[in-house]
């Protein structure tokens, strides 16, 4: 009964059927291919010192999945071992879902090695007419091992493909996906702790698992268990969408004859930075970084991407060209000018506020004007990163772009001072002076205890001493502690004069500085 069910086609074939195509070890394919290997080469790929997957040869000789890396080369001394790559999955991947696309409307990605797409029988005469079509196709992009099922929904059509033989077709027919799931083991559940448990309570096939109540298996296995157990009756509501590619908004322009000064090509590049930023807003995108490629007439080539803090527009493009242009001069006659967007988001993101929450026009304009004359590194904004001193606590980066803070401010830091953090730091420390109550300098001993009570402070040079009328800390600290040479046992102050000043300090044995004033 089940071979007549699955050798229904034609007219009795739904119009919710979707095409799985399924290519067994498909890791061990994408290391052969980005190795230069032959197929039938022993191969396997190892992730966590075990095997992932391994080719024909490797299983003939006994290596298995799951097998350590040291037991799968006892197997087969021969065996050549390639370490995990799952972008390297994907990028070969990528020449198998185009020759689905090929074939088919669109191809939805399941995972490297596996996708689905809808079936075009119309248009090839069948099902069985498409698939081998497919299968015509990915053969001729070098895939001799790929199978197809075809089914209802996308689970069946995956155990279908599972069970085909390569380079060929298995159909289940129109509402026949539950009597064919039914006889297939528990173990294709994807999930190891669930068949473990349904193992367990006698539970060997999908149809076993298909006829318990629904509103059992909701209450003891949860929602996941609800989504498997509807799987195994056939109802799979997942539609094969296809992958949306991948835009191309790169935009570049070609000079012809090169041209050996900055103004001419900057001139020469408005047009194509113009286009660039239409084409992302006719997507409805921005660009917030984006790479300024300019390529010589010998093979010079300068490269360089720029961030934005807010979006790019067609004279910001312009600004980053000519900045570039001057810092980094073409030592050779220029033939072209990419710009590349590196990171686009949502207009919808990025616009302007109701009531206009974008930094000003021209505020914009004016330092942009400055970084032209003084150089994009000349102009800086500042920013907040983590520390332990206000002085490690600065940060900045070049204005209009993105800071990118190289220690996040939201790490604990043992040994920094509580907040408020103080108005003006100095580029250097101030040396200064705090005397106790018989005018001897206050010290600090190895265990971060003061010798005696802060009385008065010399916080700078020029200033006269002043009453201490308040302090807290110490907050002590051992910096470099692992380089003898650099180590420093250093402990801070926030102290407060008598006449309404705050200063924050630091003590390393006797020696006092200010390092930062509270405004």
């Amino acid at each position: 009964m089940a071979v007549e069910l699955m050798e229904r086609t034609g007219a009795d074939i739904g119009s919710a059927r979707v095409m799985v195509l399924w290519c067994p070890d498909w890791p061990v394919i994408a290391a052969a291919a980005d190795g230069g290997l032959p197929a039938s080469a022993p191969i396997a790929v190892i992730g966590k010192g075990a095997v992932l997957a391994c080719s024909p040869a490797a299983r003939a000789e006994g290596v298995r999945r799951g097998m350590r890396k040291r037991d799968a080369s006892a197997h087969c001394p021969e065996l050549i071992v390639v370490d995990d790559s799952p972008e390297r999955d994907l990028r070969y991947f990528d020449q198998v879902l185009a020759a689905v696309e090929d074939v088919a409307s669109a191809a939805c990605p399941i995972r490297p090695g596996l996708c689905a797409t809808g079936v075009p029988s119309r248009f090839y005469g069948g099902e069985r007419e498409a698939a081998a079509v497919l299968a015509e196709r990915l053969v001729g992009v070098g895939v001799w091992d790929c199978r197809i099922g075809i089914a209802d929904g996308i689970f069946a059509g995956e155990q279908a493909a599972r069970r085909a033989t390569p380079q060929e077709c298995l159909v289940i027919a129109s509402d026949a996906a539950p009597a064919f799931l039914a006889e297939l083991p528990i173990g294709v559940v994807e999930d190891p702790d669930m068949v473990s448990l349904l193992r367990r309570l006698g539970i060997r096939t999908l149809g076993d698992f298909a006829a318990l109540a629904p509103r059992d298996v909701l209450t003891r296995f949860g929602r996941a268990g609800e989504w498997w157990h509807r799987l195994a009756r056939g109802i799979d509501v997942r539609v094969a969408s296809g992958r949306r590619p991948p835009l191309d908004v790169a935009a570049g322009v070609h000079f012809e004859p090169p041209l050996e000064t900055v103004e001419p090509i900057v001139f020469s590049a408005r047009r194509t930075a113009e286009r660039c930023v239409a084409d992302l807003a006719h997507h409805g995108l921005v660009c917030t970084s984006v790479t300024v490629e300019v390529s010589g007439d010998f093979g010079w080539t300068g490269v360089r991407t720029w961030a934005h803090a807010r979006w790019f527009g067609a004279s910001d493009l312009i600004d980053r060209l000519y900045w570039q242009l001057q810092a980094n001069p073409a030592p050779e006659p220029v033939t072209g000018v990419r710009f590349v967007p590196e990171t686009v988001e949502s207009l919808a993101d990025q616009g302007e506020g109701l009531w206009g929450s974008a930094p000003d026009e021209r505020l914009e304009r004016g330092v942009a004007r400055l970084q032209g004359m003084l150089g994009p590194e000349a102009v800086v904004a500042p920013g907040v990163q983590g520390g332990r001193s206000a002085a490690r606590r600065q940060a900045s980066s070049p204005w209009g772009e993105k800071a990118g803070a190289p220690r996040p401010a939201g790490l604990p830091w043992p040994g920094s001072i509580p907040p408020p953090a103080p108005a003006r730091v100095f580029a250097e420390p101030q040396p200064a002076r705090v005397t106790g109550p018989d005018g001897s300098p206050v010290r600090i001993t190895p265990r971060g205890i003061l010798t005696a009570e802060p009385v008065h402070v010399v916080p700078q040079a020029g200033l006269g001493p002043l009453p201490v009328v308040g302090w807290a800390g110490p907050w002590p600290i051992d910096e470099l502690w692992w380089d003898e040479a650099g180590a420093r046992h250093v402990a801070r102050f926030q102290l407060v004069g008598g006449d309404g000043s705050a200063w924050l300090m630091v003590v390393e044995g006797s020696q006092w500085w200010s390092e930062a004033r509270y405004d």
